[in-house]
């Protein structure tokens, strides 16, 4: 796969092949890697409604190991972005950096838990047949879900870190907000802890009223899906997620640069159910963790890059909210040919060192 179409395939909801994919269908991973399942009964979502069972599949690696009061001390929670999957972070340039011997996320130190959020992956979703009548779910619900499988299915009543890329970014700042103390540290990657406006809501409002407005969505209830209204939406997410300097590079001319664009806006509409892409982009409907985020007491290390579209360094948004996080850190890295824009957050070994100093600052806790 180009490294182009992989980093959009980190960032974008519309690519759901690896979401939706049966297991068996992932890319081979050399790490060992354990699926569960949980099930929870009767949950109730922020909107009100319920689900009879809410299923969440995850993967873990590692062992578990417990302290002198009985409190799990190595458990890592990383969360993916939008319309990926557990398996998102699975892959080399996200894996081969952390997971290995002497890493910092040494899956013989650490217990890694990787979650299919709700709407995601394996876990329950509209396309599962109940269509536009699934709950209109939230990253409040996603992190809620979250910490109730770590505790019933995992046993896990402490997270030395979590760290999320894009989507799983935003709900890092909701975990250090609705459960405070329950992590040591932080590790938001590529976001912004603000209610989603300006650009970032119009070009994803933009993507999903192509879907929308597309005859053959019909409200949700179609046979076959909107292919127009797929490729508006898949147009919106290769601007999103695109670098400027590793596309000018990859795709110099003009012929080059077109045919990635038919080749990728081709997989994506092959490979989405768009009644998942409009709830998965609909859940930062009401994202706004900014009045309270002095309650984050946890280590934070909040890294964006100057190249991502869809949070501008300009902005300076950041630069002014990082201080109100008592033990926070904001980086902005620099755009160069290391980076990928958006897609910068799963490239491990561009931030790997600050992971690093978060780790070793946050284990004074």
């Amino acid at each position: 796969m180009l490294p182009r179409l992989a980093a959009l395939l980190a960032v974008s909801a519309a690519l759901a092949a690896a979401a939706q994919a049966p297991r068996a269908g992932y890319p081979p991973t050399p790490w060992p890697v354990r699926n569960g399942t949980y099930t929870l009964r009767n949950f109730r979502f922020g909107s009100g409604e319920t689900l009879p069972e809410l299923r969440l599949h995850y993967l873990t690696l590692g062992a578990p190991r417990r302290d002198a009061a009985g409190h799990t001390a190595n458990a890592v929670l990383l969360l993916h972005g939008t319309g990926g999957s557990a398996h998102s972070l699975l892959a080399p340039i996200f894996s081969n950096v952390l997971f290995g011997p002497g890493q910092p996320l040494d899956i013989a130190k650490y217990f890694i838990i990787l979650p299919d959020d709700i709407g995601h992956g394996e876990s329950s979703k509209p396309s599962d047949g109940l269509r536009m009548k699934f709950p209109h779910y939230t990253y409040d619900d996603m992190v809620r879900s979250q910490h109730r499988m770590l505790l019933d299915a995992l046993h896990v009543d402490h997270l030395r870190l979590v760290l999320g890329t894009s989507m799983g970014c935003m709900q890092s700042f909701v975990w250090g907000e609705m459960y405070p103390g329950f992590s040591d540290a932080l590790m938001p990657l590529a976001c912004l802890p603000i209610e989603i406006a300006g650009r970032n809501r119009m070009w994803r409002y933009m993507a999903m009223q192509s879907i929308r407005d597309d005859p053959a969505w019909h409200n949700g209830n179609y046979t076959s899906e909107p292919g127009e209204g797929l490729r508006g939406a898949a147009d919106m997410l290769i601007i999103a997620g695109s670098a400027p300097q590793q596309m000018q590079k990859d795709y110099p001319t003009r012929r080059q640069a077109e045919d990635y664009v038919n080749r990728t806006v081709n997989a994506i509409v092959a490979h989405t159910d768009a009644d998942d892409f409009l709830y998965a982009f609909d859940a930062s409907r009401n994202y706004n963790p900014e009045p309270r985020l002095s309650a984050i007491t946890a280590h934070v290390m909040w890294i964006n890059s100057t190249d991502d579209f869809i949070n501008p360094p300009e902005l300076e948004i950041a630069q002014k909210l990082a201080g109100r996080m008592p033990h926070a850190r904001f980086v902005l890295i620099p755009a160069s040919m290391r980076t990928y824009g958006h897609g910068t957050h799963t490239h491990a070994a561009v931030w790997e060192n600050y992971l690093v100093e978060l780790l070793q600052q946050s284990a004074q806790n």
